[in-house]
């Protein structure tokens, strides 16, 4: 395999299950220095480092990104995955607001405080690559799926402001929006959820964490490097612009 990331460290949120790990393990292969941070640890492969961090509290994430840094010299990538859905199928006026709120600390916030914290460090030597693992929900919104939905949402719209900001700086910003995904965060949904999702798929399938770890790789390499405030889709055609 290429090792298009040798010598540069990854920092991955929510690395050690689902969307996180699988991105963490591809970019590994790929030669990264991996940095997860998460609220409680897992076995890592081999060369992983681990912080414990709620990204829900920017004292935490800062506390966190310093010891990288400290630890590692550096911050090449940041990869957003930790996320939380919230109670779903649940309409709007029934909606509790603390969970609403707690959603919006995890997904957005969670996004909002580690790019804060990392920026600085990728703006010194003119280069960086981060992205926000948003949803289609955020562009679609999905029914049930209030907080979930506005949050990725929020997501999306700090994508293309950061995106704007940073464009001339060598560091881009952009955000991945998949559809349904195999992961166990989906198999602990309701299975009309589920089914209310996959039935607006025209693959009629969930994407795999490989597919959506090939595409984040792609995106935070130095290939790809024309790109920045965009919105990738990985929806199996549900999404199409």
């Amino acid at each position: 395999m290429n090792k298009h990331f040798e010598k540069q460290v990854a920092v991955i949120t929510g690395g050690t299950s689902g969307i996180g790990a699988a991105v963490a393990k591809r970019l590994q292969e790929e030669g990264a220095v991996i940095a997860i941070l998460d609220m409680k640890a897992a076995p890592l492969n081999d060369g992983g480092h681990f912080f414990q961090t709620d990204v829900s509290d920017e004292a935490s994430v800062q506390r966190s990104i310093a010891s990288v840094i400290d630890e590692l010299g550096t911050v090449d990538i940041l990869v957003n995955c930790a996320g939380i859905t919230g109670v779903t199928n649940v309409k709007s006026h029934d909606t509790s607001t603390q969970n609403v709120k707690n959603v919006f600390d995890v997904n957005f916030f969670g996004s909002y405080y580690t790019s804060k914290h990392v920026l600085p460090v990728m703006l010194q030597k003119n280069y960086g690559r981060i992205l926000h693992i948003a949803s289609v929900a955020g562009k679609e919104g999905n029914a049930g799926m209030l907080a979930y939905s506005a949050s990725k949402a929020a997501v999306i719209g700090m994508t293309k402001v950061q995106g704007k900001e940073y464009a001339e700086t060598g560091v881009t910003i952009n955000a991945l929006a998949p559809a349904v995904i195999r992961t166990a965060l989906v198999d602990n949904m309701p299975d009309e959820q589920v089914k209310y999702m996959t039935d607006k798929i025209p693959m009629k399938r969930c994407g795999t964490l490989a597919e959506v770890a090939d595409m984040a790789a792609f995106i935070v390499s130095p290939q790809n490097s024309f790109v920045t405030g965009f919105t990738f889709d990985l929806t199996g055609g549900r999404a199409t612009y």
